[in-house]
């Protein structure tokens, strides 16, 4: 959303920013204003209450028990923690965090006056917002998955929209939280990977934003060989524990292919990957750097099937190999295999054979890097951010 909020501003737009406090130095950061009034529980938190429940129901994928949904620790039994007891003591607490956010977002946005409302797929204070104003609320995609798409291994009618527990759409008089909300969408998606949309579709070219960094002396490979990339959720190991962490096992699986291997890590992960030993050759361990810039210099890309690596690698036309632990992760990567340009793998089935297998295609299978160029050239058929901008200003009359 970074660099459509850019377009907006150098459009002569004022924009602002909501967001929780740990987001306005990130925020901040890119060149935008920050309005830190949001609450939310923390996403890691979030996500290993989520495995807990996968667990006590026989739907967790690992041989590992998750970790201690609080702690982070990992569990030896599921006894450790009591889900019943902890949700029934929290539930106030839980609901007042979604109160208090709702309720901010409606009173910043009744004296700020905006006329139009970007948000993202998690935030119901968007559209609520919206609504409560009478003003365009537009839903801007990160990728290939969108608020039509089911959860896969949830039951039937589970998307990713998101709930509103604390009943802010009723308590401010404007209806009920659900799929109807979406009128508008912002859709960064190449054609041929397109999630299905009932609202209307507003197509935007992908402009990458990896953070700030430098641009280092690494462009042109040291090797005679292909260049292959592996780069890896901050957030994965955090939520689904060590058991999640398979650069170890891609590191494993390229050995012998011939292959200059770039992997880029940061925080945890690095102390992860530092423990497992010795790197071999032809693997470089890189610090913190964008990944825009380093990806047209690569043949293949390996990741965690996050939007941000998977649409970075669309952008540069290069082949992917998604290696997806559930959830939006393997929606954005089937729907890029299925337009020929990755290959997918569910991170419990992705043992160094499998990784191997998918990697040595991705390399000699042309099919695959026509694929990438192919969805590449129509993400760059699409309107950029700041072409966009005069259709956003036309919803906001």
């Amino acid at each position: 959303m970074v660099p459509l909020g850019w377009a907006l501003q150098a459009a002569g737009h004022e924009v602002n920013v909501m967001c929780t406090p740990c987001q306005t130095q990130p925020v901040s950061g890119a060149g935008l204003m920050p309005v830190p009034i949001l609450e939310a529980m923390d996403m890691t938190v979030r996500g290993r209450l989520h495995n807990f429940r996968m667990a006590e129901f026989g739907s967790w994928p690992f041989s590992e028990l998750p970790l201690h949904p609080l702690t982070g620790k990992p569990l030896d039994s599921l006894d450790e923690f009591d889900m019943s007891a902890w949700s029934q003591e929290n539930h106030d607490w839980a609901i007042g965090v979604t109160t208090r956010s709702s309720d901010a977002a409606v009173d910043f946005a009744r004296w700020w006056r905006p006329d139009l409302v970007v948000h993202d797929i998690m935030s119901f204070e968007g559209p609520l917002v919206g609504k409560v104003l009478d003003i365009p609320a537009v839903l801007q995609l990160w990728g290939p998955v969108g608020p039509d798409d089911g959860v896969p291994g949830a039951p039937p009618g589970a998307s990713f929209v998101p709930m509103d527990p604390s009943g802010a759409f009723p308590r401010h008089g404007v209806g009920q939280m659900g799929p109807h909300v979406y009128e508008h969408v912002i859709d960064p998606s190449p054609i041929s990977a397109r999630p299905p949309l009932k609202a209307e579709r507003l197509s935007i070219r992908h402009v990458p934003y990896n953070g700030p960094g430098a641009r280092l002396p690494h462009g042109e490979s040291g090797s005679a060989g292909p260049r292959v990339c592996v780069v890896w959720g901050t957030s994965v190991s955090g939520i689904y524990g060590p058991a999640s962490f398979a650069v170890p096992r891609v590191v494993n699986a390229l050995a012998g292919l011939g292959a200059e291997v770039l992997v880029l890590l940061a925080g945890a992960d690095r102390e992860l990957m530092e423990r497992a030993g010795a790197l071999p050759p032809g693997v470089r361990l890189m610090e913190r750097t964008p990944l825009h810039l380093l990806m047209p210099s690569c043949d293949v890309v390996i990741h965690h099937g996050g939007a941000g690596c998977a649409m970075t690698a669309l952008t540069a036309g290069v082949p992917q190999l998604a290696i997806h632990t559930g959830l939006d992760q393997e929606v954005i990567a089937g729907r890029i295999a299925g337009a020929g340009a990755a290959r997918s793998l569910s991170n419990v089935q992705a043992d160094e054979g499998a990784i191997r297998a998918a990697v040595t295609s991705l390399l000699t299978d042309p099919a695959h890097a026509i694929a990438a160029r192919k969805l590449r050239d129509e993400m760059e058929s699409q309107p950029t951010p700041a072409a966009l901008v005069s259709s956003l200003s036309a919803l906001a009359q």
